[in-house]
């Protein structure tokens, strides 16, 4: 009985390790393709490399989660704080661009091309407000509302939602938190400057934390219920 179980995990974790590199080659084929198209010259490797993470980190989590059965109520519950999540997110991390007067911009659209991961970016302006569509902000929002919306049926049904819920809400409010911290100490001290060189570096590690602590909700759940 031991043995077939162990043959099981190690059957499972060879199809996901499968499957990860099956994303990881198809992204990296895609960057490959849109370097040579547009003709980029790669000046800082590491954001190259967060912007891919982001990426394929988010279409695996959004994969290999799948949410718990439950009925139609809890299901439009989930989806409206998942929603909500995401309008935040977009907000917060430069998706959703609001800070424009009315009047300053025009309708249009245009292609920004960003180092891979984070471009190629189709940016829509309007007077009010613009949409930056980086690839890998976008995905990995998406992502995260995912998560968030898988946790709030997890939730509703776990005899420990009130301790994994707050633990879940405190993960989910890194990525905004991190966000507005530059905004903190204003935008002329050495805070806010070190926090702006560095502001892809502490992005991605929170979004990794983020996506980890929501993904393994579960696991998370049975250690505090033990």
């Amino acid at each position: 009985m031991a043995l077939a179980d162990t043959a099981s995990r190690v059957g499972i974790r060879g199809r996901d390790a499968l499957h990860a590199a099956l994303v990881a080659n198809t992204v990296v084929a895609l960057a490959l393709a849109y370097l040579l198209t547009a003709g980029i010259t790669i000046v800082q490797p590491r954001y190259t490399l967060y912007g891919l993470l982001w990426i394929v980190v988010g279409v695996l989590a959004v994969w290999k989660t799948e949410p718990a059965p439950t009925d139609a109520g809890i299901r439009r519950r989930a989806v409206a704080v998942a929603a909500a999540y995401f309008v935040v997110l977009a907000v917060v991390g430069g998706v959703v661009v609001t800070a424009m007067r009315p009047g300053a911009g025009e309708f249009g659209v245009r292609i920004a091309t960003l180092a891979p991961g984070w471009g190629p970016a189709p940016v829509v302006s309007t007077p009010w407000a613009a949409l930056v569509l980086m690839p890998a902000r976008v995905v990995g929002y998406l992502a995260l509302a995912y998560l968030v919306y898988a946790t709030v049926i997890d939730a509703a049904g776990a005899a420990v939602s009130g301790i994994v819920g707050l633990f879940s809400c405190v993960s989910c409010s890194w990525p905004i938190v991190a966000s507005l911290l530059s905004g903190v100490f204003g935008g002329g001290s050495a805070v806010a400057a070190a926090a702006f060189d560095f502001s892809y570096d502490v992005s991605t590690v929170v979004f990794l934390a983020t996506v980890a602590l929501l993904y393994w909700r579960p696991v998370v759940g049975d250690r505090f219920r033990r």
